[in-house]
């Protein structure tokens, strides 16, 4: 059934899916950092549990840190430990997350929500595989392979200074792209069903198939959510559906699966903080790239001034929008 193709909790069979599974074949052979980019829901963490379990790491720990949840007075705390009487609750000495990695990996996700001070102390450690403990007076060493994750394009944010441009080059030693569900469209079928066998399961229920039409429904949809949201989707319909066939209908009208849901036209359950966020962003730069275009009469290297960024960086904001300054020069 779908177990030939259940690689590391990996489920697939498309060509992307596939081209995905050789390149972190390739990946997990060589002991670098490794940046995986891919939208929220695509399975980023556990593309970087394969490349762990692949790797001479592997008889070693797997940490993984969300890296939106740490604040800027913890995250040394979390990361490098501290000593006793580090600070008034510091009763005994605790070792950070990066000493329980030892000789395995720590995976940092969503790496793009650090701020500016946790990235200086990510830097700090990464330059050299070197930290000292809050309140400690010796320095540290580690070995251990950092693995990060990001939701939101990271060479974008360098560019509008959200993101030192040093973490990042130091991050992205190689890059694992995790394609979105929407590309992948002859898995969605061997992913609903290897959902269904997993809920049966943990509910100790019998298994229920799924209607021709349902699966036609089901490939059509853009899954904004990725595969959370088509797990998500598939669990609520087996646990409250009765009868041994389980048929969509009604419900999110289909959508043409080789595109985006409009993010305008998305209901609340789907358009989660981090999209919101991003859609906001998308929507300030390209306004404001228009405005420095008109005031600039479409001469980049005046807008680039304008705008305290070099003329590269603004250059590639403008492609990226698909603004051309051209039409807002004078005949």
């Amino acid at each position: 059934m779908v177990k030939p193709f259940d690689q590391h909790g990996l489920i697939g069979e498309s060509a992307p899916f596939k081209g995905m599974m050789a390149l972190i074949d390739k990946i997990a052979g060589y002991d670098a950092t490794v940046l995986i980019v891919g939208e929220t829901g695509t399975g980023k963490e556990l593309a970087a549990r394969a490349i762990h379990y692949l790797g001479r790491r592997a008889g070693k720990p797997f940490i993984p840190v969300n890296c939106g949840a740490l604040s800027d007075h913890l995250v040394e705390n979390e990361l490098f430990g501290h000593g006793k009487g580090a600070y008034t609750d510091a009763r005994e000495s605790q070792a950070g997350l990066i000493a329980q990695a030892e000789g395995g990996t720590l995976f940092l996700d969503e790496v793009d929500t650090l701020s500016p001070k946790a990235q200086v102390s990510l830097l700090r450690f990464l330059q050299d595989g070197q930290y000292r403990p809050l309140g400690g007076s010796r320095v540290e060493s580690a070995d251990v392979r950092i693995l990060a994750a990001s939701n939101t394009d990271l060479e974008e944010r360098v560019g509008l200074d959200q993101f030192r441009a040093d973490l990042h080059y130091r991050l992205n030693v190689m890059e694992l792209r995790v394609p979105p569900l929407r590309e992948r469209g002859e898995d969605v079928p061997l992913l609903a069903r290897w959902f269904i066998a997993e809920a049966a399961c943990r509910y100790q229920v019998p298994p229920r198939a799924l209607h021709p039409d349902t699966l036609a429904w089901l490939q059509d949809q853009a899954w904004p959510g990725n595969i959370r949201e088509l797990r998500n989707r598939i669990q609520r319909e087996f646990l409250m559906g009765d009868g041994p066939v389980i048929h969509i209908s009604g419900g999110t009208p289909v959508r043409d699966g080789r595109h985006q849901v409009d993010p305008d036209q998305a209901p609340p359950d789907t358009l989660n903080f981090n999209e919101a966020k991003q859609r906001a962003m998308r929507d300030f730069e390209r306004g404001h790239l228009i405005r420095l275009m008109r005031h600039s009469l479409g001469n980049v290297s005046q807008a680039a001034r304008l705008a305290g960024k070099e003329r590269r960086t603004l250059g590639k904001l403008l492609k990226k929008h698909h603004i051309e300054p051209g039409q807002f020069r004078p005949d």
